[in-house]
C-alpha cells in the first residue's frame, strides 16, 4: 500500500472549507428544558437494554448551556465552518404545526447559537434532521407514515424562516440509512423496529421529505446552498469468485445505490427492487421527481469499507450477502476497518458514477480507548494517525479531480454515541462527563496546528 505524506493546509485550495461536525441529541443535553418535547431517542433511552451502558442524553455534553466555550474551542482550532443540527422537538414539541404552538424558546436557543458562530467567524452548516424525531410523530407511525413528510416540510419552513437570514448552508437529512434501516429494520437505533418493509417505506419518506423541503429552503433563504448527507461505503468482494463478485453488486444496491440513484434522477435501482419484492416501498406518482430535486452539494460521511461474500442462506438480508472481516488490518474501537484508501475509492466512485458538482466530506472520524492522564492530557496516537492519513487520502482524491470542497471532522466533542451510550469517544476534545471539562486530545491539538500553520 502506498503511504502518502501528511499534507499541509496550504496543499489544499485557499477556499477549502475546514470544519467540525456535531449533532443536537448527542451534545445538547437540556432534555426537558425550555419546552422541549420528547424525541424517539429519549423514549428509546428509557427502555431497558437499548443503550449499552444504560445511559441517556438528558445532560450529554451540556452544550445547551456551554456552547460559548465549545465555539471558542472550535474557533481556536482554526476551523471556518461548524456543522450542527436542530432538535426538531425543541421547535415543535408535538411534532407538527396544528398540535401546539411553535416553541419560541427553542428557536431562541438556535438564534443565540448561530449568532455566536458568526461572532467567531464560523460559517454555520445546519442539519435539519439528525435522527431525533418527535415522539408524538412516532406515535402516529413515524417515518413509515406519509404524514411525517408533511410535518418535516412544515418544520423546515419554520426553521428556515427564522434562521435563513444568517444560515446559508443547509443539510436536510443526515444518513438516511441509519434513520431508516438501522431504526426500523435492524432495531439498534430508535425507535427499534424490526421490519424490512417498514424500513424501506421510512427510507422512501425520508428521501421524499428531502426533495419536498428543498423548494421551501430556497424560498426562505437567499442564496441557499442545499444538500443531503449520506453514509456511504466502498464495497469489495471476499474473494475473486463470481458468486462473491455478484454479492458486491447486490449489497451495493441497498447500501449505496438505493440512495444515490433516486437522488440523481435514476429512480430506485431495478435490480435491487427485484430482490426486495413485496418489501419494496409504496411510491406515488411524482415522488421520484421530487426526490431528484437539484441540490448544490452531496454530503458524504466516510468511516470504513465493507467486504462481502455470497450467502444464499442469508435469511436476514434480501441481498443474499454477508459481511466479512478482513484479516490483519487495523481497526478502531468500534471494530471498523481503518482504510484511508477506502476514502479515495469511495470519492472517485461517486464522482465517476454520479458526477455531483460539489462533494462535502461532512463526517470522518474514529473512536479509540482514550485515557486522560494525571497531567490532564489525552495521547490518542491512533486517532491522530487516522486523521493525518485520511487527510492525505483526501488530498489524493482532490488531485484525481474529485470536487471535494470541504472536510468536517467528526466530532468536536466526545458525546452520547447513540446505542453505545458514553462507551465510545469520537471527539477531538475529551469530555470529562462528571465535571463537563473539555480537554483537547493530541489529535485536536494537531488539527489546530494544521489549520493555523
Amino acid at each position: 500500500m502506498t503511504v502518502h505524506p501528511v499534507p499541509a493546509r496550504s496543499d489544499f485550495p485557499a477556499d477549502f472549507r475546514w470544519g467540525v461536525s456535531t449533532s443536537s441529541f448527542q451534545i445538547e443535553g437540556a432534555g426537558r428544558e425550555d419546552g422541549k418535547g420528547e424525541s424517539i431517542w429519549d423514549r428509546f433511552c428509557s427502555q431497558p437494554g437499548r443503550i449499552r451502558d444504560g445511559s441517556d442524553a438528558q445532560v450529554a455534553c451540556d452544550h445547551y448551556h456551554r456552547y460559548p466555550q465549545d465555539l471558542d474551542m472550535a474557533r481556536a482550532l482554526g476551523v471556518n465552518a461548524y456543522r450542527f443540527s436542530i432538535a426538531w422537538p425543541r421547535i415543535l414539541p408535538n411534532g407538527r404545526l396544528g398540535l401546539g404552538a411553535v416553541n419560541e424558546a427553542g428557536l431562541a436557543f438556535y438564534d443565540r447559537l448561530v449568532d455566536a458562530m458568526l461572532e467567531r467567524g464560523l460559517d454555520p452548516w445546519c442539519t435539519l434532521y439528525h435522527w431525533d424525531l418527535p415522539q408524538a410523530l412516532q406515535d402516529e407511525g413515524g417515518w413509515t407514515a406519509r404524514s411525517t413528510v408533511d410535518a418535516f416540510v412544515a418544520y423546515t419552513d419554520v426553521v428556515t424562516r427564522r434562521l435563513g437570514d444568517r444560515v446559508k448552508h443547509w443539510i436536510t437529512h443526515n444518513e438516511p440509512w441509519c434513520s431508516s434501516m438501522m431504526s426500523y429494520w435492524e432495531g439498534v437505533h430508535a425507535p427499534g423496529g424490526r421490519s424490512l418493509p417498514d424500513a424501506l417505506q421510512a427510507c422512501h419518506h425520508i428521501l421524499l421529505s428531502h426533495g419536498l423541503a428543498i423548494p421551501v429552503i430556497r424560498r426562505n433563504v437567499t442564496e441557499a446552498q442545499v444538500g443531503i448527507t449520506l453514509s456511504l461505503h466502498p464495497i469489495t468482494a471476499a474473494s475473486d469468485s463470481a458468486a462473491d463478485q455478484a454479492a458486491v453488486r447486490r449489497h451495493d444496491g441497498l447500501r449505496n445505490r438505493w440512495f444515490l440513484d433516486p437522488l440523481f434522477g435514476r429512480g430506485y435501482p431495478e435490480d435491487t427492487l427485484a430482490l426486495l419484492g413485496e418489501a419494496a416501498p409504496a411510491v406515488q406518482p411524482g415522488d421520484l421527481a421530487a426526490i431528484a430535486t437539484a441540490t448544490d452539494f452531496l454530503g458524504v460521511n466516510y468511516y470504513f469499507p465493507e467486504m462481502v461474500a455470497d450467502d444464499p442462506a442469508a435469511h436476514h438480508s434480501p441481498m443474499r450477502s454477508r459481511l466479512v472481516e478482513r484479516e490483519g488490518v487495523e481497526r478502531t474501537g468500534f471494530g471498523w476497518e481503518v482504510s484511508p484508501q477506502g476514502l479515495v475509492d469511495l470519492l472517485t466512485r461517486v464522482q465517476r458514477d454520479y458526477a455531483p458538482a460539489v462533494i462535502q466530506l461532512t463526517e470522518n472520524g474514529s473512536t479509540f480507548e482514550d485515557v486522560l492522564t494525571p497531567e490532564g492530557r489525552v495521547h490518542d496516537a491512533e486517532r491522530l494517525s487516522y486523521l493525518q492519513r485520511h487527510l492525505a487520502a483526501l488530498k489524493q482524491a482532490l488531485d484525481a479531480g474529485v470536487p471535494v470542497k470541504g472536510y468536517f471532522a467528526w466530532s468536536l466533542l466526545d458525546n452520547f454515541e447513540w446505542a453505545e451510550g458514553y462507551l465510545r469517544r469520537f471527539g477531538l476534545a475529551y469530555v470529562d462527563y462528571p465535571t463537563q471539562r473539555r480537554i483537547l486530545k493530541d489529535s485536536g491539538l494537531w488539527y489546530g496546528r494544521f489549520l493555523n500553520e
